[in-house]
């Protein structure tokens, strides 16, 4: 009897930026409620379980919930807000309900990640390998440290509930994956979950995973030939298509229920993650690029009228510079170039982006 193996070659998947190089962005947890944070784009998403992408709900943030470097809940009416060494205590990050602003004692600041279960606080020093467990972020009281499980080291965001602590981990083979375990230092009782797409697409860096990795190129949307002997000059009206390509991105936001008000109309959220997703690295699926000063209205045909002149047998080709995720355009942008090289140009016609992860 002859066997046939079949050996199939995952293809690479973009990563998902860590908490240090995206900020403004945090996971936290209560009970079965999970949250995550986009306070740089000015949201926080509910969920009542990331593996099944169950009951996901976007939430707007309360202007002086913003701007956070750490966000974690101590119960469904308590969420902490760390700025700096400073701890914002609000009962809705919607609403900022009764707000109290106090101080983080030394030994709790400078965390590289912070979250709250079991009825207490952790922060993770991670250079050190080492977590601290206080009850009180202001006194410190009862404060222990512990060493990190190796299992537990690599969190790209940890998170807590009630019973359990959570931790995002890097892109593995299998995907991006979340770890779930009883104790930081033993990791007893663990298990690992894979993340559902819809909760991937919101997470910076999780478009390139769900719609594929970000590209840039250069279409010919037409040529101009010459085949006289004369020189030639042409005047004709073109049409092309400038704007943002809506229908490529709608299923992202298909099954979020968007609670924000006027904050984001349908689209607009998907369409400022897009933009996120634009200018980051090629390491997170982006292409490092400013889409701000593009035409972000939806993709319509643009006429235009173009005189040019030809040198005897001579071609012209212009092209049009474009963005999308996997195989889908996504951005048409309105600038043309004119060569008369048959070869896409290998300018970029969009400014560098400026932001972590690039």
């Amino acid at each position: 009897m002859t066997f046939q193996f079949l050996y199939i070659r995952k293809k690479k998947m973009a990563g998902i930026l860590s908490k240090s190089k995206a900020k403004g962005v945090d996971f936290c947890g209560v009970d079965d409620n999970y949250y995550i944070v986009r306070s740089d784009l000015g949201c926080y998403m509910y969920s009542t379980n990331f593996h099944q992408g169950c009951d996901l709900t976007i939430y707007s943030l309360h202007p002086s919930c913003q701007g956070g470097d750490h966000y974690l809940a101590f119960d469904n009416s308590t969420f902490y807000i760390i700025k700096g060494n400073t701890c914002r205590c609000v009962s809705d990050m919607t609403n900022d309900y009764e707000a109290i602003v106090f101080d983080l004692h030394p030994n709790c600041q400078g965390g590289d990640n912070y979250l709250s279960a079991y009825g207490n606080f952790y922060i993770i020093f991670k250079s050190r390998g080492v977590y601290r467990k206080t009850t009180n972020m202001n006194t410190d009281s009862n404060a222990v440290d512990y060493q990190l499980h190796p299992n537990c080291k690599e969190g790209l965001y940890y998170w807590g509930t009630k019973y359990y602590s959570y931790l995002l981990k890097p892109k593995g083979e299998w995907g991006i994956e979340y770890h779930k375990t009883d104790d930081l230092n033993q990791d007893t009782i663990a298990n690992t979950y894979s993340v559902h797409p819809d909760v991937l697409s919101f997470l910076p860096g999780g478009l390139a995973a769900t719609q594929g990795p970000a590209f840039g190129k250069w279409k010919c949307i037409t040529t101009i030939s010459n085949d006289s002997e004369t020189p030639l000059t042409w005047q004709k009206k073109i049409t092309r298509k400038v704007g943002y390509n809506k229908s490529q991105t709608r299923s992202i936001e298909q099954n979020w229920i968007i609670s924000m008000g006027i904050t984001y109309q349908s689209g607009a959220l998907t369409e400022a993650i897009a933009k996120y997703q634009f200018s980051l690295s090629g390491e997170y699926g982006g292409q490092s690029v400013n889409t701000e000063e593009e035409s972000w209205e939806e993709a319509t045909e643009t006429e235009e009228s173009l005189s040019l002149s030809l040198q005897p047998h001579t071609k012209m080709y212009i092209w049009q510079y474009k963005l999308g995720f996997g195989k889908n355009d996504v951005l048409l942008c309105r600038d043309l170039t004119f060569d008369d090289d048959p070869n896409p140009p290998s300018t970029i016609p969009l400014p560098p982006a400026n932001k972590s992860g690039c």
